[in-house]
């Protein structure tokens, strides 16, 4: 019998590409059918077949307070009711301007936009201008949106410049991105040495969240600080993913970085399309109209995402807010760890906050090259095994996952369960 998640998607193919609107929701990496969502709530999904699930997902980070919270969504309510849209300055995007200055102790002014792609173009365009210079760095295995200077992989050799990884990406805009590999401190300073006058600035997932959770080492995220500024280049920490969801003050408030300029997205927006890039007032000065670096959008503050994305805020730094979304993380992949053991599979994993990564290998990865090297076949299994027990986790290996607040010891320990037959019945071949 064909299910309503089949129909739908043999539906969406024949009027949007591939079915999908994103291309990871298209399950090509692990197989089957995408589940079409009706409706979330706390730390569940339901599909369109009416099935639930525990959802590790969450939107890709941005539910962190959980699906639907009731705050969060009668915010939301009262916004719309004075309008969706205004073009126009609101007291609210001064209000979580000011927000955001507070929590992120880098950033001195902030510009919002609609989404991360929009932001970490923004910001490349805006260190550009400010230095005047061309070259931009990037590692490996991180992913910044898809704007055409990103969409870059990296060629043979320390210094060869990237070659386009998307069609339509001319190659005169990609000559001028250079990507290195993540966590590489020799290969960094080597290029700083040889070329360290023409780079612009080099942009970072200060920990990596597109090749699964991968978190730089301290030497290297040191080195980089000090070499962009003895070089003048701007250092970019791309918080799209990691901002107001792994601490407080992002990443970099764990590393004890100050970058130059910081994006943000997902968690800010608490669901709805906001994000955002701000930094030194300096460089934020260049923006139009204050400077010859030009952004614009229409829907940049609308007064609904940014109402979402205040109350949002608001709720994160309630107390123990932190404390009992990282201990539900750990109890989680501690969990996981000690099922897989116990079957004898080869498995590991990491969290920080509400973020974590799930590995079929004896030890976390430290690069794309260590996450290349890792079963990833035994994902699949696992992935579908997990879904057939109404578990949610990201379609692909090299998607990190995270927790929510809705997130209770009793999910936690549901998952724990149906991990523990998945991964007895892997182990059975």
């Amino acid at each position: 019998m064909t299910t309503r998640n089949q129909q739908l998607f043999e539906q969406a193919k024949t009027v949007i590409p591939g079915g999908v609107n994103s291309p990871v929701r298209a399950f090509g990496s692990v197989g089957g059918v995408p589940r079409f969502i009706r409706r979330a709530e706390g730390a569940h999904v339901w599909d369109e077949d009416g099935v639930q699930y525990i959802d590790y997902v969450g939107s890709w980070g941005p539910a962190i307070v959980g699906h639907a919270h009731p705050e969060v969504v009668e915010a939301v309510r009262a916004a719309a009711l004075d309008g969706l849209s205004f073009g126009a300055p609101t007291a609210a995007e001064v209000a979580i301007a000011e927000e955001i200055v507070k929590l992120m102790p880098s950033v001195e002014q902030v510009r919002l936009v609609s989404s991360g792609t929009e932001a970490t173009m923004s910001a490349i365009r805006l260190a550009r201008g400010f230095t005047g210079r061309d070259t931009i760095i990037k590692f490996e295995g991180c992913y910044h949106g898809h704007s055409d200077s990103l969409l870059v992989k990296a060629g043979s050799g320390l210094l060869t410049f990237g070659n386009p990884s998307s069609a339509g990406v001319p190659a005169d805009f990609s000559k001028h991105t250079l990507v290195l590999p993540f966590n590489d401190t020799a290969a960094l300073t080597e290029t700083f040495a040889r070329i360290g006058d023409r780079i612009a600035c080099v942009i970072l997932e200060p920990i990596a969240g597109n090749m699964n959770m991968v978190q730089p080492d301290a030497e290297f995220v040191r080195q980089l600080r000090a070499l962009t500024q003895q070089h003048g280049s701007v250092l970019i920490y791309d918080e799209v993913m990691t901002g107001f969801r792994v601490a407080l003050g992002g990443a970099q408030s764990l590393h004890g970085i100050t970058p130059d300029l910081t994006t943000m997205g997902k968690v800010i927006g608490g669901g709805m399309p906001l994000a955002a890039f701000g930094g030194r007032k300096d460089i934020m000065a260049c923006i139009s109209p204050l400077g010859g670096v030009y952004q614009a959008g229409t829907l940049s503050g609308n007064p609904v995402a940014v109402a979402a994305g205040l109350k949002t805020l608001e709720i994160i730094q309630r107390p123990g807010f932190y404390e009992q979304l990282s201990q539900h993380t750990r109890l989680l992949c501690a969990g996981l760890e000690a099922a897989a053991q116990q079957a004898g599979i080869t498995f590991s994993s990491q969290s920080l906050g509400g973020m974590f990564g799930l590995y079929f290998a004896e030890r976390v990865p430290a690069s794309y090259a260590d996450m290349l090297a890792s079963h990833t076949d035994q994902f699949k299994r696992f992935f579908h095994g997990m879904l057939k027990r109404q578990v949610a986790f990201g379609p692909s290996a090299f998607e990190a996952c995270f927790v929510s607040a809705a997130h209770t010891e009793a999910h936690i320990q549901a998952t724990v369960d149906a991990a523990a037959t998945v991964f007895a019945e892997m182990a059975q071949g």
